[in-house]
């Protein structure tokens, strides 16, 4: 079995992280290899998860880069504190729960968190990136979203945790309600020209970056393009970040 992983700072001069969603363990391997030089970190999410489980995970373990395991837990409290105890276990940079778990489901989350690795960021999902104000009303919740990931963030500080997933649009009010220290990781970043797939609220890496986001996590921009080392590249390049 592969060593554990050896949690490193999750924000890094590079704040790309490369989405790999896949449940292919040898393509997720290849892509982690080709783009390595150019990105500051990987994103492991459900469907590699669910695939491979925790030595999947572990297989990461000498790539030299902090990995964002993006399992979204959402339970009873001692459910998800059970979860992330299991979770921090593996060494990630970076864990997420749902914020809408509430305030006792994330308090203990964090303390489990920080009972097994302290080094792991604890962060909360505010509202998923592919839902936009015309989707509220069917789940209960009223618009605009960008009033929902405020009160959602602010819980989530209130509870201990290190940071929120949002989208872009919404980092200049958590910056400005929040504080510099709040770790905001956001997803649904496109390149100029690249299809939004499933992203509802999107930005470029650039616009990101510069509006305060500490993480940017980009999928199908890289994975999906015929040179991922390339694509990679042009993005860090973007930003004006030196390939390592």
């Amino acid at each position: 079995m592969t060593a554990s992983l050896v949690t490193v700072n999750p924000v890094t001069s590079n704040p790309v992280y490369v989405a790999l969603d896949t449940t292919d363990l040898d393509y997720a391997r290849e892509l982690a290899q080709q783009v390595r030089g150019h990105v500051g970190g990987l994103k492991l999410g459900l469907e590699f998860f669910n695939a491979h489980g925790p030595d999947g995970v572990r297989v990461f373990a000498d790539c030299g880069l902090p990995i964002f395991l993006d399992l979204k837990f959402h339970d009873i409290p001692n459910t998800v504190a059970g979860a992330c105890r299991a979770a921090a276990g593996l060494g990630v940079s970076i864990l997420n729960v749902h914020a809408q778990g509430g305030a006792a489901m994330m308090r203990a989350a964090a303390e489990a968190v920080k009972s097994v690795h302290p080094a792991t960021r604890l962060i909360a999902v505010t509202m998923l990136t592919s839902l936009s104000d015309e989707d509220l009303p069917s789940v209960g919740l009223t618009p605009p979203v960008g009033d929902q990931v405020l009160r959602l963030a602010s819980l989530t500080r209130q509870c201990g945790l290190d940071g929120v997933v949002c989208s872009a649009h919404e980092i200049a009010t958590l910056r400005a309600e929040l504080g510099p220290d709040f770790l905001l990781v956001v997803p649904g970043i496109r390149p100029a020209g690249a299809a939004l797939g499933d992203q509802r609220r999107v930005m470029g890496p650039a616009q990101a970056r510069d509006a305060g986001a500490g993480v940017l996590v980009i999928g199908r921009p890289i994975t999906g393009a015929a040179d991922p080392a390339l694509a990679a590249r042009a993005i860090a390049e973007s930003l004006g970040v030196t390939a390592g």
